[in-house]
């Protein structure tokens, strides 16, 4: 029974970390109904900044979040004026081919690179242990680390003016415009945040488990399923989509090869998409 409780904890320690890459992913969405399909690329590049950056500089892992934070917010810049910007306000499909066209390309560029060959970065950080079981260090401080940057997100979102000018431009583009937001540098501005976000979740997730230049599908397909569950364009939402996604991860894992796991989170996937299209939690439409 120990053995059960201890996996569905670690399953929610992770699923924080899930929580908080399915935020930028959703963020883009809410914003100007976009599906950046370059979400899963962004991962891996915050994973490969804490490989090269601990290897070569010798920094610790959890410093690397500063440089992949700012990285990842100007990449997400270019991101929005190469691929996003003139497709904005057309059918979403425009924009989802265009940012697959860019997320190959990167895989592409990665691949050719530094090949597939699995990379791993060894944290050292004292676990807590609960009778036999110890839960790893790494885990728990991914997770209040992902618990802090969501909560900060939520600040700037509700306490800030440019946090409240993006919150207007998701609820409506055009009354936003009337009162003379500039929308456009907002929307770039949304895009460099989700990227940021990526990013910052991939060094999190790089200091949990191996990864290897194409990790970043199985995520975002991660991210997809826990944007479903919290509601398209809902970042509280997404948080609570993936902490609800370890929680599955950490019930299941006793009982059925993890090969099965792929097969049940997408079926959950599934019926989440019938049952409730808005999400579980229904949020309002564009409410950030």
């Amino acid at each position: 029974m120990l053995g059960i409780f201890a996996s569905i904890i670690d399953g929610v320690l992770v699923g924080l970390v899930y929580g908080l890459a399915a935020m930028g992913l959703t963020l883009i969405w809410g914003v100007m109904d976009v599906i950046n399909l370059t979400h899963g690329a962004m991962l891996v590049a915050g994973m490969l900044v804490l490989y090269l950056l601990t290897a070569a500089l010798g920094l610790s892992p959890y410093a690397t979040l500063v440089p992949a934070l700012i990285g990842g917010f100007i990449v997400g810049l270019l991101l929005y004026w190469i691929a996003i910007h003139r497709l904005v306000g057309r059918p979403p499909l425009m924009s989802l081919l265009s940012t697959f066209s860019v997320n190959l390309v990167l895989i592409g560029i990665g691949t050719a690179m530094l090949g597939t060959a699995p990379f791993n970065v060894p944290v050292s950080v004292p676990g807590i242990s609960m009778g036999r079981y110890t839960f790893p260090g790494p885990h728990i401080l991914a997770a209040v680390l992902a618990a802090v940057i969501a909560f900060l997100l939520y600040l700037f979102l509700h306490y800030t003016r440019l946090g409240k000018a993006i919150r207007a431009v998701a609820n409506n583009r055009e009354a936003a415009e009337l009162v003379a937001i500039p929308t456009t540098r907002v929307l770039a501005i949304s895009v460099g945040i989700g990227v940021s976000l990526a990013a910052v979740s991939g060094v999190l997730i790089g200091t949990l488990f191996p990864f290897t230049v194409l990790s970043g599908d199985s995520y975002q397909l991660k991210g997809f399923i826990v944007t479903v569950l919290g509601g398209l364009g809902n970042p509280v939402g997404a948080l609570m989509g993936g902490i609800a996604l370890g929680l599955l991860e950490g019930v299941v894992a006793p009982f059925v090869p993890v090969s099965w796991t792929l097969v049940i989170e997408f079926s959950l996937f599934v019926v989440v998409l019938i049952a409730f299209p808005g999400g579980v939690f229904a949020p309002r439409r564009g409410a950030l």
